[in-house]
């Protein structure tokens, strides 16, 4: 029987945890662990209450994107909108509809999960699901009006799916919501089930539990 390939949960003994800062919406903890050889080592990361991503895509093929400045990069990256899931067990699809509608004043009729990662396993516990919206149009109301943040000076537009992945594997786009849905979606197409094969917008998450 060959090896199965799937993540699998798992569990270390932790001898100590502290957190040595806490942030407005991020944390930073600091624990001593047991290693698998009865040795200890310290394991420092981010804890992060998890993130959504929405990948937008119109009757033409082309996908919605906008452009956001990252101050740790020092980089503008062109992004799906996206944003973190701020309230403690919500759906993750509510917090996606949300995003789509603040970053890009539109809406969607069709949704499925493209694809669940986690952004830097080796030193964040940050989970992020990435959504596919079809069905798009306009939102209803006022456009939602950002101030104070990267979000104040986006750009929007949207951009052929082809040209995307060509963009991804030229290096030229580096945002990791963006190469992994881009990526998905390139392959989704690709498959023998297509887009109908996508798993339902209320799948299960592990990494983010979540009340229906």
């Amino acid at each position: 029987m060959g090896i199965v390939i799937k993540d699998t949960s798992e569990s270390w003994e932790m001898l100590s945890t502290r957190r040595p800062f806490q942030g407005a919406k991020t944390a930073v903890d600091s624990d001593e662990v047991r290693m698998p050889d009865g040795s200890v080592a310290r394991r420092d990361y981010q804890v992060h209450p998890g993130s959504v991503g929405v990948l937008a895509l119109d009757e033409a093929g082309r996908v919605l994107v906008l452009s956001q400045y990252r101050h740790p990069v020092r980089r503008r990256l062109w992004e799906l909108p996206a944003g973190l899931l701020d309230v403690p067990g919500e759906n993750p699809l509510l917090g996606a509809r949300r995003e789509l509608a603040e970053e890009a004043h539109v809406k969607a009729e069709d949704w499925r999960v493209l694809a669940d990662f986690y952004a830097s396993p080796g030193g964040s516990d940050e989970a992020i699901r990435i959504f596919l919206a079809r069905g798009v149009s306009e939102a209803e109301g006022e456009r939602y009006a950002e101030t104070g943040s990267e979000e104040a000076d986006m750009e929007v537009t949207w951009v052929p799916l082809a040209d995307l992945v060509r963009g991804v594997l030229a290096g030229e786009l580096g945002n990791p919501g963006l190469v992994t849905g881009v990526l998905a979606l390139s392959a989704a197409l690709a498959s023998e089930g297509g887009l109908a094969a996508l798993r339902p917008a209320d799948a299960p998450w592990p990494a983010r539990p979540y009340e229906a």
